[in-house]
């Protein structure tokens, strides 16, 4: 008789290991919290483990536009696709193809700040350093995507301005419409970057 109750042996928490010590059994709450499923459900999963403030208040402005501009791509698409056809085959195939670029362009990178953060939550824990860097460059990338458009906004569409920024918008008024696409770009480069030099 050693003392030790059957309970005790047919007990999976308690049961002993190669090493002999009890198998510790992971509650699934815990396995829950460390994981996702896919991007629907990377974003609750990074406002929940974040801890900056200022990655949170990305996580809900970057999701909204993001989910506005796929939208409006959506529809511009099917105007793309009505206004091409009957034209050739490969002018509808450019114009298809480049719209889906500028589309990509414009949402990929907005959801890239949440999406890294969720990723290295669930790999690597929790930094709000890195939360907050990253937070940061997206809302450079927004400005970027306002820079845009006034860049590309037609001659017939640009409103007259005033003030101390005036200068500055007629600037970017002159710019030739096809410039609006090197600020995101440039947004884009830097949300890359802060990944690379912060992670």
């Amino acid at each position: 008789m050693t003392g030790e109750s059957v309970d005790d042996r047919t007990d999976p928490e308690n049961a002993p290991t190669a090493e002999g010590g009890p198998e510790h059994v992971e509650p699934e709450s815990a396995t829950e919290e460390k994981s996702y499923g896919g991007l629907f459900g990377s974003y609750p999963y990074a406002f929940r483990q974040s801890d900056s403030l200022l990655f949170k208040t990305y996580a809900v402005v970057g999701g909204l536009l993001a989910l506005l501009i796929a939208l409006l791509f959506t529809f511009g698409l099917v105007g793309v696709i009505a206004s091409t056809t009957g034209t050739g085959g490969g002018v509808f195939s450019f114009s298809r193809a480049f719209f889906i670029f500028v589309g990509l362009l414009v949402v990929f990178p907005l959801l890239a700040p949440v999406l890294s953060v969720a990723r290295r939550h669930r790999r690597v824990g929790s930094n709000a350093r890195y939360d907050a860097a990253i937070a940061s460059a997206g809302y450079l990338f927004l400005l970027t995507l306002y820079l845009a458009l006034l860049i590309s906004t037609p001659p017939e569409q640009q409103q007259p301005v005033s003030g101390a920024y005036a200068p500055l918008v007629e600037l970017f008024y002159a710019l030739p419409a096809i410039v609006g696409l090197v600020p995101p770009v440039v947004g884009a480069a830097a949300i890359y970057a802060t990944h690379r030099l912060t992670r």
